[in-house]
């Protein structure tokens, strides 16, 4: 591969916490090398006149529709919107249909995946057959297939012993487990946050304790898997300030536990629900206002790990129903950096921690090479401008389903140009 150079850009280091302006040289699919004096010779000069340079992000639980639901989203669709959107890595949920909990069954997503998708494709397995919660999914064999974690995503295992004892079999393994911190029995039913404005809108509601109580009780069953020497665990979506106390308290206690957040939920707050437009539907459902800055602090701070799309396709037919009817979830590859940057247009977060909860964590909670610009990590990088404005027409999303709050917003910040292993995938 000839060697390619970026002059003039802003360098955004998320490990280094800095940004700078200077020059990054790519040689055989990666980071030869970085520097802000002069630059080395090239094959190939490209000139980011000024604009941002950062790693590629590494979005944890995308949902693609194979197999069971290709005409939602195919991994052809989501790879073109990933790399239209600066991800060039994605950790594909296993709610699939069927659920992806057997080998044979992994193996058939990452041959597809291999063959249509632009970009890397990881997948994470169920926990449970089926994502049923009543009989362990065979975590061993699934390791060896390729699976980097294991999750029944909203299915929230139920049985309490059936969970403690797969954070222990994954423990001997050293599997992670991605686990959505919810009360299921309160949490049933609801697509609002309980408050004043769920109960002028008439809507099912539960409370933000819910959210307290599901990651309470996982952090109990983490200390009985042996505390500080425990299972890995993560969960995929903090949301209410009420979970966050605890969060640090494991995290202060030297458990193994990291938290993430969907890009909703940093932007978006139960208001937006306002007409009961139903691509505003989400699980769990958004939180009031004070919850937002809450969690959008605890990303700024570390607390929060991970940010990620949490990008759910649903059909037209799922959406256009009664709000309590309609499928939960919305589209979010292609639109997850724009409204990221909002944080950082409002100084809430430095750039440098936006790309840290973006894809340094993400990468090294899966133990990945990629999510930075040092030296030897392969060549996965974003060039976007972060300051060019546009309002957002779902019509031209790449994605296969359209179901995005955030249709006909403006958004500020815009992708140049995607690489994968040095590779240009968009742009």
């Amino acid at each position: 591969m000839p060697k390619l150079l970026f002059t003039n850009a802003r360098l955004i280091d998320p490990e280094a916490q800095t940004e700078a302006l200077g020059w990054l040289l790519v040689k055989d699919g990666s980071i030869a090398a970085t520097g802000v004096d002069a630059a080395p010779s090239a094959d190939e000069v490209i000139d980011c006149k000024g604009k941002c340079l950062a790693p590629g992000i590494v979005d944890i639980g995308v949902k693609v529709g194979e197999p069971g639901e290709r005409h939602r989203e195919s991994y052809a669709s989501a790879g073109r919107a990933a790399a239209a959107g600066g991800v060039t890595t994605i950790v594909i949920r296993p709610d699939t249909s069927p659920a992806l909990d057997t080998p044979e069954a992994l193996e058939f997503v990452m041959r597809r995946a291999k063959e249509d998708s632009l970009v890397n494709v990881l997948p994470i397995a169920a926990l449970t057959k089926g994502r049923l919660g009543h009989e362990m999914s065979e975590i061993g064999f699934l390791l060896d297939a390729g699976a980097v974690a294991f999750s029944d995503c909203d299915a929230v295992v139920t049985n309490t012993k059936v969970f403690q004892r797969a954070l222990t079999y994954a423990k001997s393994l050293g599997a992670l487990v991605i686990a959505h911190p919810q009360e299921p029995t309160l949490s049933a039913g609801a697509c609002a946050t309980s408050g004043k404005f769920a109960a002028l809108r008439g809507l099912p509601s539960v409370s933000p304790m819910a959210e307290r109580m599901g990651l309470d009780r996982d952090i109990a069953l983490l200390e009985m898997t042996g505390g500080k020497t425990g299972a890995r665990y993560h969960a995929d979506q903090i949301t209410t300030s009420r979970a966050l106390p605890a969060l640090e308290r494991a995290k202060a206690n030297g458990l193994d536990i990291t938290a993430g957040t969907s890009i909703h939920h940093l932007t978006l707050n139960e208001l937006d629900v306002a007409d009961y437009r139903t691509y505003f539907k989400l699980k769990p459902p958004l939180r009031a206002e004070d919850d937002r800055i809450a969690t959008v602090q605890a990303v700024a701070s570390g607390l929060i790990d991970i940010i990620s799309s949490m990008h759910t396709p649903q059909d037209e037919e799922s959406k256009r129903l009664p709000f309590e009817e309609a499928a939960s979830g919305a589209v979010a590859l292609e639109t997850l950096l724009p409204a990221a940057l909002r944080m950082v247009h409002a100084e809430q977060m430095t750039l440098p921690q936006l790309f840290r909860a973006l894809a340094l964590n993400p990468a090294k909670r899966l133990g990945l090479a990629t999510g930075r610009l040092s030296k030897g990590a392969p060549a996965d990088l974003t060039l976007f401008d972060p300051d060019k404005p546009f309002i957002l027409d779902r019509a031209t999303l790449m994605s296969k389903s359209k179901n995005t709050p955030f249709d006909g917003q403006r958004l500020q910040g815009k992708v140049v140009s995607t690489y994968v292993a040095g590779e240009k995938v968009f742009g």
